[in-house]
């Protein structure tokens, strides 16, 4: 059962990952296509309209490998993971239902509307419709959200005759504190991975001096609206995350910390490799005093390690946990360092022709993808062991009847589909990069013509 386990664990977590890489960038890009909109409503400037028309297209790629990636979990918590479904289906069916039936209709009708109609449409009714993608996409991104929250810090529901979870109140599970503060941090993570894409394309072509306009406005959009959200993304966002933590799951708060014992005034560790059996973190570089103040924001305040936990109550991947928290971290700072000096250089009209910091910005677009990973495995797998956070424990949650074997062959036909798609994805988005914002316009006439003709 315990192999079983780990196989159904692993089988969710990789379609999940590998899912997220698509839904991260629509999110994100629904906003800046708004921003778009909005600078060709108010200029009237056909630039700005071509300049969103390009990256609907690379958002119509994102969204419809997400859609068919999306699918298949959906169906993984009645195979894989059975008792939980029957257990808690009655609190989660409702978000989840709500996600399908409002938010990922309203997203993919507007943004056919978006895509194929704009001669049908006025311009302020072709903002609307990117504006309605933005909406529908962001209430996407809540209805998600608010079902991980709820695992995270179950709330208004009670207990059947035969254990089963009960919904006591719609709103209560709608506007979990938790929901509200996960929801913001999740937003501004992909909302920095639409701005480093963004900018990085636009700093591909001004370093190619291809489309060099297009990239300018690319690189400015980018730098402007991610400078903002990387400061958000600290603060207040992940400082009340932070605090959440702190309050509801302290257990979790030490091991990503790699906080092995209860200390006055306890450091905040930069450094370190935590070794779980001897209960300590080597080699640290630490700062004194400041996660106390961090968490409680007292510099010699008591924070609990995790000798003050039961080990039944611990993460059961406690170095993996301590690592993934230190890499979103760390991302965070850097994007922080980037988009700041990013902004400051756009400011004195230095950023267009610094080629160095446009080689920056255009090798860091990986990075908001691994961060945002790194963020989604620190809250599940701070989580463990539980699946709904004290209530039910993971182990309690899986289909019984599946044995490793059978979810081994699912899994592995999973990862044999998805490199298919992986491929399919990197190749449509490339070719519209190659392509540009005005197809044709950088091609030779012969391959123009070929294309046209396509």
């Amino acid at each position: 059962m315990e192999q079983a386990l780990g196989i159904h664990r692993l089988h969710f977590a990789f379609t999940i990952t590998f899912h997220y890489i698509f839904p991260q960038l629509t999110m994100g890009l629904a906003l800046l296509l708004v921003y778009l909109k909005t600078k060709y409503l108010r200029t009237g400037d056909e630039h700005y309209n071509r300049s969103a028309h390009f990256w609907a297209r690379i958002f119509g790629i994102n969204f419809a490998i997400g859609v068919v990636t999306g699918i298949p979990m959906e169906f993984q918590f009645g195979t894989n993971w059975a008792a939980f479904s029957r257990a808690a289906g009655g609190v989660i069916g409702q978000t989840l239902a709500m996600e399908g039936v409002f938010s990922f209709f309203l997203e993919s009708s507007f943004l056919g509307i978006f895509l194929f109609g704009e001669k049908k449409l006025s311009r302020i009714g072709h903002w609307f419709s990117a504006f309605m993608v933005f909406l529908g996409s962001w209430l996407s991104g809540y209805l998600i959200v608010a079902t991980d929250a709820w695992m995270q810090h179950p709330t208004s529901y009670t207990l059947g005759p035969r254990g089963e979870i009960q919904l006591s109140n719609f709103w209560g599970l709608i506007i979990n504190k938790w929901a509200l503060w996960q929801y913001a941090h999740t937003m501004l993570g992909a909302v920095q991975t639409g701005c480093f894409v963004m900018a990085g394309v636009g700093a591909f072509y001004l370093l190619t001096h291809r489309d060099e306009a297009y990239g300018r406005t690319f690189v400015k959009a980018g730098v402007l609206v991610g400078v903002i959200a990387a400061l958000l993304q600290l603060s207040p966002t992940g400082d009340m995350q932070g605090k959440l933590i702190t309050e509801h799951q302290p257990v979790t708060l030490a091991a990503m910390e790699g906080l092995f014992d209860t200390q006055n005034g306890a450091p905040l560790a930069i450094l370190g490799q935590p070794d779980v059996q001897n209960r300590k973190l080597d080699n640290p570089l630490e700062i004194p005093s400041m996660l106390s103040f961090l968490t409680y924001r007292k510099w010699n305040a008591n924070v609990r390690g995790l000798n003050a936990f039961p080990e039944d109550q611990w993460p059961d991947t406690i170095a993996l946990l301590y690592y993934s928290y230190h890499v979103m971290v760390g991302l965070g700072t850097i994007f922080i360092a980037v988009m700041v000096v990013s902004a400051f250089l756009l400011w004195r009209q230095k950023l267009y022709t610094t080629r160095w910091m446009l080689w920056i910005l255009m090798l860091a677009v990986p990075l908001p993808y691994i961060a945002n990973t790194a963020g989604w495995m620190t809250a599940e797998l701070g989580r463990q062991p539980w699946l709904i956070y004290g209530l039910m424990r993971t182990a309690q949650g899986t289909s019984p009847k599946v044995g490793a074997g059978n979810a081994w062959f699912t899994l592995i036909g999973f990862m044999g589909l998805y490199t298919v798609l992986a491929i399919l994805w990197l190749f449509l988005v490339y070719r519209e990069i190659e392509l540009g914002p005005e197809p044709g316009a950088n091609l030779d006439p012969e391959t123009a013509v070929l294309i046209a003709a396509d």
